[in-house]
């Protein structure tokens, strides 16, 4: 991955464990086995990341700026204090709306092209 200092659009297309990273903390900070279990419930379990790709694909984002530690921590009284908790940047979060956008191009043209439904269609 490329640094933050270049444009968003220049990693893109991102790879599925990427993007999927950026959607599960677009709402929020969350720590590694959090992000897991939303990526395997947001895909209805076809992704399913293992601590390798997880971390694997942290450290790269944390490389290229798309994401980054949290100082800020919950109550230690609900909380592993060996929990690390990752957040959006603001590049990451452009970076996230370019590929979503990108996404949303071929979803459009798959359509048009009749090989998906229209939305809330039966297919």
């Amino acid at each position: 991955m490329k640094t933050a200092a270049q444009n968003p659009k220049t990693l893109l297309p991102l790879s599925p464990a990427v993007f999927h990273v950026l959607l599960a903390l677009s709402d929020g900070e969350q720590h590694g086995y959090a992000i897991m279990r939303e990526v395997a419930g947001s895909t209805g379990g076809t992704l399913k990341m293992g601590p390798g790709t997880l971390y694997g694909t942290i450290k790269r984002m944390l490389e290229s700026k798309l994401i980054e530690e949290s100082e800020e921590r919950p109550d230690p009284e609900k909380d592993d204090e060996r929990r690390r908790y990752y957040r959006l940047t603001p590049f990451g979060m452009t970076t996230a709306k370019l590929e979503a956008s990108r996404l949303e191009t071929l979803v459009r043209a798959a359509r048009g092209k009749k090989l998906l439904g229209l939305k809330g269609a039966n297919q």
